[in-house]
Formats: structure tokens, C-alpha cells, sequence
């Protein structure tokens, strides 16, 4: 964070468009801020392109004089019955609104909202961060308005509601998500206030869209370390109300003196570990489910311990329902997810053991395109403190990656579905579709996998009679 005076912040907004806004508002005579999160973002050296302006007075009007301005290059966009108007110019989107005030009822959060004052304006804000206001009329250029120390808030690294947190939270429960988002975000903590009132009015986010949830969680999710803020959901109460599943895994059992692992922090520990390696959002919520099927598998074995066998299989048969209730994507990128958390424990089982060619094409074959994903999901998934342990793993990792290489360069890929099919098992057999049929393309898919027989016609003839001929199967 840098410190900034008045002087430097009006350096820092002698851009034409302030300037622009500036002789807009000063020729209908209203006061007109830069606000929120540009102004934060200017203290914290985080580049923006979205600029938030409110006007005491009508911000559609000075918006509007600010296109006639800028002219043909400029496009508006008025919203009369929001009170808001956007201006797109170049590659800036400036908004424009009037100064508000707002008074909630307990089953929304949608404000009742009347004009006000730029205090009005600040009042109504979510956090000190963001209730910051800089002037653009010409005679206080870059004078900066804080009323609630948010410049000290920032230097502290602190989240902190402007007004009475239990207000702010129960008036917009979505403040909250928007709470621990910040705090992830920017890596700052929770005032303890605030945090205490986050606890109190969890319960309030049943009245918040799931859309609107999920695109908070989304940018939790792309955080450096989005383990702070599930640490933070799960403390307040928030996310057993949101993703109960996950909540769910932060149980140890001890029996006979015997303990498994805390699943909830070592999925946390995955999730920080994948995001050093990738950006994609469906391979890090990936990640987060990884594990998810465990609660619902765990068993006791009075001489194995813990397990959790098929928990990856169960894990995968939740996440259309995950996906459904969070209003998740479901498309592609669910099926992506559910193929990950389905297969994360076959490298895992292929590098606790010899790696040979076999079980590699195998995973190919079923990973398809996602195999570079999985992979790294599976590295990720290595947490085991035991050091020699650990390396070992991430040895054998390297052999399979090395080997996938070699299997795509020699061209398997095109040759792992056998060349005769299943429309041509039912001609040969007289048989409709049915499981008969699927167990033969099964019996000549794994022998062409395991290299029994080349993929070739003759030899996957002969092998396809003898299987039929075990089923009472004739030509």
C-alpha cells in the first residue's frame, strides 16, 4: 500500500476522463465523487478499469453531458428505473448514480432507496475500504473524503463495516460472502466486531440467490489462497449453510486409539497446492470436491483402520446435486468436474505402484483430453508430511507423465478403440442393444488396453468368437 495526499491523488486522476467528468458535473453545478473500489484500489497499486462516480444530484444528467462531451466514441446507457447510467469510452466503463440513501425490510435485500447526501452515500456502503470518496469538481480536485478511517483500515490490513455490522449484514446478507471475499482477496483480516456479526446473521444468507452466492465463491476461488476464506465461511457458520458437504469433512474419528485424517484441512491444502499451477476455475472447485465422498464412505475395519473405499465414485455421483442447489454451470464444466473428482485416485493408484504401460494407456483412454488436468490435480493432492513418502510419489508422477508423452507420441490414442464395434457385434450375433453386447466391447477394449492382442481385425475376431462362445453366444 502506498501513502497519498490530496496532491498525489490528483496527479494520479489527471486522466481526461476525470477531467471530463469534472467540467460535466461543474457545468450542471452538482458535487460529483469517485468512489469504492477505484479509490481503494489507488492506495493498494491494483489496476482498474471500472469506475464508480456519484453525483449529489442526478447521475444520469451528468452522464449525459459527459457523452455529448466525448462525442461518437463514447456509448450511454441509461437505467431510469435503477437511477443509474453507464458510460463505455475506450477501454474505461464509468457508472454513474445519484447520492442515496437506503432503509431495508427483513425479507429482502432490496432497499427501499431515497436522495441524499454524499454522507448518505457512505453510510449505506459495505466496508470502511470501500466508502472512500474523492472529489472531481474543479476546486477540490483529489481532495479525499473518509469518515470512517478506511486509509487507516487498509493500513492495518483490517475489514470493517461502517456502521453497526448486525445492520449492514441482516439489511444485505450478501455483504457478508462480499466480507470474507475481501478479506481473502486482499489477505487482510476480519475486525472482530465485524467477524461476531458475521456469526450472528449467517442464517440471513437463505434469503440471497444462489446465483449471486456462487459468484462470490467464484471469486474465492481465484484467489492466491482461497483456503483463507473457507477457513473463514466455516468458522462464522456460513458455508454448513452453503456447501454442507464440504463442512460436513471436518470430523476426526478416533477408535482403538486409531485417527484419520482431518479431511477438510487436507482438502484445503490441495486447493492452495493446485492453484500454484493453474488458473482454471473448474480444475480448482475440482480440487475443493476432490474428497467429498469421504464422510459418506468412511468405515471402520478392525484390521485396516479408517478407509474410505469408493469415495471417489461417490464423491463424483454428488456433484450434479452440489452443482444444481449452488446454481453451478450444468454443462461441460460440471461434467469436467465430476470426471476429476471421479478419477483423482488413479494415478494416485498407478504411482503407489510399478508404472508400467499398461495402466497408463488405461488412464489415458479414460481421462481423454483431461489427463494434463488430472495429473495436476493428483500432484496437488500429494500432502503427506512424511518427506520420503511424499517424493517418492511425486517420482512416479514424473515416470507417468513421462510415459503419457511416449503412449501419445507412438500414436495410441488412435488406436485404443478397438476396430471392430459395437454395431457390427450385433450383426454378428443377432443381438439388440443390450448388456451383451457392452460385455463383448468391454472383453476386446481391455485385451487392445492390456497389449494381448494387436488392434487388429483377425486377432479381435478370434478373441470375440471365444468370449461369445463363455456367454452361450453363437454366429
Amino acid at each position: 500500500m502506498r501513502n497519498l495526499t490530496d496532491a498525489d491523488l490528483a496527479q494520479l486522476l489527471d486522466q481526461d476522463i476525470f477531467h471530463q467528468i469534472s467540467l460535466a458535473a461543474d457545468s450542471l453545478h452538482m458535487e460529483c465523487y469517485v468512489v469504492g473500489g477505484y479509490v481503494r484500489d489507488l492506495f493498494l497499486e491494483r489496476p482498474s478499469n471500472d469506475i464508480d462516480v456519484v453525483v449529489v444530484g442526478s447521475g444520469i444528467q451528468v452522464a449525459d453531458a459527459l457523452k455529448k462531451q466525448l462525442g461518437r466514441k463514447a456509448h450511454l446507457s441509461v437505467f431510469r428505473n435503477f437511477g443509474t447510467a453507464q458510460v463505455k469510452f475506450r477501454d474505461m466503463e464509468v457508472e454513474f448514480v445519484g447520492a442515496r440513501k437506503e432503509s431495508y425490510s427483513h425479507d429482502s435485500r432490496k432497499p427501499v432507496v431515497e436522495d441524499g447526501t454524499l454522507e448518505d452515500d457512505q453510510n449505506r456502503r459495505d466496508f470502511t475500504i470501500n466508502a472512500m470518496a474523492v472529489c472531481l469538481n474543479a476546486d477540490r480536485f483529489g481532495e479525499l473524503v473518509d469518515p470512517f478511517d478506511g486509509l487507516l483500515d487498509m493500513e492495518d490490513g483490517i475489514i470493517r463495516t461502517p456502521l453497526d455490522p448486525d445492520i449492514t449484514f441482516s439489511d444485505d446478507p450478501l455483504r457478508m460472502m462480499r466480507c470474507i471475499r475481501f478479506a481473502t482477496q486482499l489477505n487482510f483480516f476480519i475486525e472482530d466486531e465485524t467477524f461476531e456479526a458475521l456469526e450472528r446473521n449467517a442464517d440471513r444468507i437463505k434469503i440471497i440467490s444462489g446465483e449471486r452466492i456462487a459468484d462470490e465463491m467464484n471469486k474465492i476461488m481465484m484467489t492466491k489462497t482461497p483456503s483463507k476464506g473457507f477457513v473463514d465461511l466455516h468458522r462464522c457458520g456460513l458455508l454448513k449453510l452453503i456447501l454442507p458437504e464440504l463442512a460436513a469433512m471436518d470430523v476426526v474419528d478416533v477408535r482403538n486409539g486409531r485417527a484419520h485424517k482431518n479431511n477438510f484441512y487436507h482438502t484445503l491444502e490441495v486447493l492452495d497446492n493446485i492453484c500454484k499451477h493453474t488458473d482454471n476455475l473448474w480444475l480448482r472447485w475440482s480440487a475443493l470436491f476432490h474428497d467429498v465422498g469421504k464422510p459418506r464412505s468412511k468405515r471402520w475395519d478392525n484390521v485396516a483402520g479408517w478407509t474410505f473405499h469408493n469415495h471417489n465414485y461417490i464423491g463424483a455421483k454428488m456433484i450434479p446435486t452440489i452443482f444444481r442447489r449452488m446454481k453451478l454451470p450444468m454443462d461441460a464444466k460440471m461434467k469436467f468436474v465430476e470426471k476429476m473428482v471421479d478419477l483423482h485416485m488413479r494415478p494416485i493408484a498407478i504411482a503407489d505402484d510399478e508404472v508400467t504401460d499398461s495402466a497408463v494407456r488405461r488412464l489415458m483412454n479414460d481421462a481423454g483430453d483431461d489427463i494434463d488436468s488430472l495429473m495436476t490435480l493428483c500432484e496437488a493432492d500429494i500432502t503427506s508430511k512424511n518427506q520420503q513418502r511424499k517424493q517418492r510419489f511425486l517420482d512416479n508422477f514424473r515416470i507417468v507423465r513421462e510415459k503419457l508423452v511416449d503412449l501419445q507420441e507412438r500414436d495410441y490414442k488412435r488406436l485404443l478403440q478397438p476396430v471392430i464395434d459395437g454395431n457390427e457385434i450385433m450383426e454378428m450375433f443377432h443381438l439388440r442393444p443390450s448388456r451383451e453386447v457392452g460385455a463383448l466391447k468391454q472383453a476386446l477394449k481391455d485385451a487392445v488396453l492390456d497389449n494381448k492382442v494387436p488392434n487388429e481385425r483377425e486377432p479381435l475376431l478370434e478373441l470375440l468368437r471365444k468370449k461369445a462362445a463363455s456367454m452361450g453366444l453363437t454366429v
